[in-house]
Parts: C-alpha cells; structure tokens; sequence
C-alpha cells in the first residue's frame, strides 16, 4: 500500500469519526480555538444520524437509522448556534386492540379530556387514566431534575438520589425491576404494556430483569428535554448533522471524509517527562497517512476504541430491533374508525405490545425463535413535518411510515440474516394489517423499478452498514447518569489521559443526544 502525504502539523484535537457526537466535539472545540481535524470512514457525516433517498427515482428523504429526537439539550443547539428546529407531535400515541370483537384502542393526546375518555371506554372506569397521571407526574418531576445534570460532570449516585429527592421514585427507577412498578400501578394489560415499551427500545430485557437494563432504557426515554417528548426533527435526523458539520467548519475545524482510522498509538512519556502527541493512522483509496494529536477522541464504539488502540476489547453487546423504513401513496384505514388515521399514525402506533404480549414475544427470542407476534411501533414523520418529501408527492397525498420492531435479538439472524428479516417483516407487518380495515401492501407506494417502498434493517444489517457493534444502537446497554466505577470526572475519559470516548458507549450516551461528544469536549477544555 502506498504511503499518503500526513497532516501538516499537530492538531490539537482529532476526533475519529464524523456522527452527530463527533460533531459536537469538533464544534465546541473549534469555537474555544483548537486546531480541530474529524476523520470520517464514509463518504458523508451523520453516522445514524442521516437522512437518504433509500427508494430509487423517489424523492424521499427519510430518516434511515435514527429518527426522533429528545434526549438533545437546548444547550446544545443554542451554544452551537445551529439551525436546527423539531416540532411536537399532536398525538403521544395510539395503541389498536381488540376486545369482546370489537376493534377500539387507547388514544394518548388530543387533550387531557378526550385521553381521559379514551381510557375510560378501553378500561370502563377513570382508575386506570388517574394511575397513569400520577405515574408521569412522577416521572416528569424526576425528569426535571435528571436531564439538566447530562451535561454536567457526573454526580454520584449519593448525589444524584439527592436531587432527585423522592425516595419512592428513586426506588422505583434505580432500585426494583420496571415491571414492579408498572404491576403495582396499572391493571389493564394494554396500558401496562404501553408504559413498559419505553424501557424496551433497543434492549433485549424482560420487565422483571434483574440487570435493570429496561429501567436504565425507560429513563432515558422519559427524561428528555425535561419532559419525556419525543420530537420530530424538521427536514430530517440529517438537517442535524449538517447543521452540526456547518457549525464545525464555520468555527474552524477540518472535516474529511473517506478517511478510516486504523490505529492510535500513544507515546507513554518517560514517568518524568510529558508524553508526545498521539499519533492516529488511517486510511483512505489512496493508501495510509498519520496525524499527530494532543487530544484522540473515538466517536466510534468501546469495541472500536479498543480495536484502534490494540487492546481486548469488552464483551461484544447485542442489538434487538428491526428497523423498517416506508412510503405510502396514502395512509390506510383503521378498523377502529372512532380515530382518524392522521391522527393515529401522527404519535406513536404501537402494535402487538400488550403487556403479556410483550413477554411472551421476549421468552421466544431468548429461546431462539422468531416471535410470533413481533411487537413493533410506528410513527409517520410526514403528517408533522412534509418537507422531507418532494413537492408532487406531497401534492399526492403521499406519507412515510417509521417503523422500530422490539425483541428481534441479532442471534436470530445469524444463520440466515436475509431470510429470516423476511419472516420478521412479513409478521410484523401482519399484526398491523390485523388492525387494518385494508392490506398495507394496497397503500404502499413503489420506486422507479416498480418495488415497493419497503427497507428493513436487522441488527447485522446496522452492524454492517454502521460499524454498530452487534447492531445495538446505543453501542452497548445504556448507562446510569451517575458515576460508576472507572467512570471519570465526564464518563467520556479512558486509561490514556489523551484519548477519549465521545461516543453513545460513553456515560449518558445512547440516542441523538450529543451530550458524549458535548462531555468529551468538556473534559478536553478542562471545565
């Protein structure tokens, strides 16, 4: 391989990899007048964080991997100056079923007293919605409190249980499994299973899990912002990344691309002398080069960290979701005709998530089957935010439709990923079509080659396509927002004082969050 010409000079700050994490870092750290070079392996920023063109001859541009936003702080966006806005969603959610043969569901938005209707009719009396107000006063008390503290140095457990100063919520969230709390809170099986969803996304976990993996999931989907609100990001996840890519230049750091990191070595210094720079190698269609850095930070996986580093690296997690992307030429009618289709689809549509549903599909996967009835949500950007599509399809009446499956295990693709997607996606669009008053498959749009305006994603399919270790979109189980052992004074810091972790496998990372590459940025600026 031939040897392409180095980086003039030592950058103050190298940060391998171009997503949205990596971008915060070069911008915080452009803008405080470091000399800032990110390395990107692809051909374009964003990582998960983009939205493409996914249908051919379709002028849609959908947001592929990641696509709802809540866990990104003002700060952020306000410090950065970015151009950047989301919108609120009209609806929370809605939740079709069945009972005594008889298609209804439970419609979450709208105002508190058509949601207080909507229970009652589901659960026959005012217990269930009561139960439920309280349980998210709860928790938005607690939010309030947590999610300002994500962008400051980590608190100790002792100190955050403090702020938090509720003692039945910290016992709730931190100390007993999530399905204590929802079992002793809620009766209906449909509500239950509502509620717990949100400690599921993205984590293979039961709702008694002794880990607490689904309490650390659940709390980081009820505290964003503050509120919990999950928002829609006006023109795509990637009008974020390009907002933050600009921000980055316009401050002064050097973006590029098609330039894959192999290799940080450090210079361990003497004992009595400092150490020298770091040096990165990468790689690009021209051969390798080397840069020299005061500062490494990795957006990129812990797996990825220790690979470049030549280290062992932690056990490998494991992502759990199917990813499906589609257009519609119109979104199609629900059996329960009570609720307008535009406003079902505007929040979160949850299928097949009832709450034994929920466990009966996790005892499948854990046992190494296809769930039988795949539980799955939806939502369809479109109705809040039509400029993700071309003007003609808009004018058509066209929409897209999101979809994010739960307990579907990389290991159950492992054998067959190709084949067994095509199972999952035949199933998971057939508990929707139960609630249907007509086939998806009529109302699905088709690309230039006459295909339907369908793409799913298994978790090999992201670890492919993302360098996502085991497909798992957090890089690893989420974290609790206080320090852990080896942690740091940032939860970004590693064993080399001069390389950092600025990716969502650092403390409080996971989701389009940028508070790992906002921390990392900290700690490399000494704040």
């Amino acid at each position: 391989m031939t040897k392409e010409q180095r980086f003039q000079g030592v950058y103050d700050a190298v940060i391998v990899g171009g997503g949205h994490n990596g971008l915060v870092a070069a911008a915080y750290l452009a803008r405080a007048g470091r000399s800032v070079l990110v390395l990107e392996r692809l051909g374009h920023t964003g990582g998960a964080a983009v939205s493409t063109r996914p249908f051919a001859g379709v002028d849609a541009r959908l947001s592929r991997y990641s696509y709802l936003v809540s866990l990104l702080p003002d700060k952020i966006v306000r410090e950065l100056g970015l151009e950047f806005a989301v919108r609120k969603r009209t609806v929370s959610s809605y939740t079709p079923t069945e009972r005594a043969g008889r298609p209804g569901g439970l419609l979450v938005g709208g105002g508190e007293d058509r949601t207080r209707e909507s229970f009652a009719r589901l659960t026959g009396s005012d217990r269930e919605y009561e139960n439920w107000r309280a349980f998210y006063a709860t928790t938005a008390r607690l939010a309030r409190k947590v999610f300002p503290t994500l962008t400051e140095p980590l608190p100790t457990r002792a100190a955050l249980r403090d702020r938090i100063d509720d003692e039945s919520a910290w016992r709730m969230l931190f100390e007993e499994p999530l399905g204590r709390a929802v079992e002793d809170r809620f009766a209906d099986d449909l509500v239950r299973g509502v509620v717990l969803t949100d400690g599921l996304i993205g984590t293979f976990a039961d709702a008694h899990d002794p880990s607490l993996a689904q309490n650390r999931c659940f709390l980081y989907h009820v505290i964003g912002g503050g509120t919990g609100d999950w928002d829609v990001p006006v023109g795509g996840m990637g009008a974020l990344t390009d907002a933050l890519a600009d921000a980055a230049r316009a401050a002064g750091a050097r973006i590029v691309t098609g330039h894959e990191a192999v290799r940080i070595d450090v210079d361990p210094g003497s004992g009595t002398e400092p150490s020298g720079p770091v040096e990165v190698t990468y790689r690009t269609d021209r051969g390798e080069g080397r840069v020299g850095a005061r500062k490494v930070l990795v957006n990129a996986s812990p797996q990825d960290l220790a690979r470049l580093l030549g280290e062992a690296a932690p056990d490998a997690p494991e992502g759990a979701q199917l990813k499906v992307n589609m257009l519609l030429r119109r979104l199609p009618r629900l059996r329960d005709s009570s609720v307008d289709p535009r406003e079902a689809f505007a929040g979160t549509f949850h299928i097949a998530e009832g709450y034994e549903q929920l466990a009966r599909a996790h005892r499948e996967a854990a046992a190494g089957e296809l769930p039988s009835a795949p539980p799955s949500e939806i939502y369809c950007h479109s109705l809040t935010d039509a400029s993700i599509l071309g003007a003609d399809l808009v004018g058509r009446g066209y929409q897209t439709l999101t979809l994010f499956g739960l307990h579907a295990p990389a290991r159950l693709f492992e054998k067959d990923n190709a084949g067994a997607r095509e199972v999952l996606l035949a199933a998971t669009l057939a508990q929707l079509d139960a609630h249907l008053a007509e086939p998806l498959a009529d109302c699905l749009a088709v690309d230039a080659d006459g295909r339907p305006c369908v793409e799913a994603k298994t978790p090999l399919d992201l670890e492919r396509e993302l360098r996502l270790p085991g497909g798992h979109i957090f890089h690893r189980d989420l974290s609790w927002p206080f320090a852990e052992p080896g942690a740091g004074r940032w939860g970004v810091e590693t064993r080399h004082p001069d390389v950092l972790l600025c990716g969502a496998g650092a403390a409080r990372g996971g989701g389009v969050s940028g508070v790992p590459g906002h921390n990392a940025a900290m700690a490399v600026l000494g704040r």
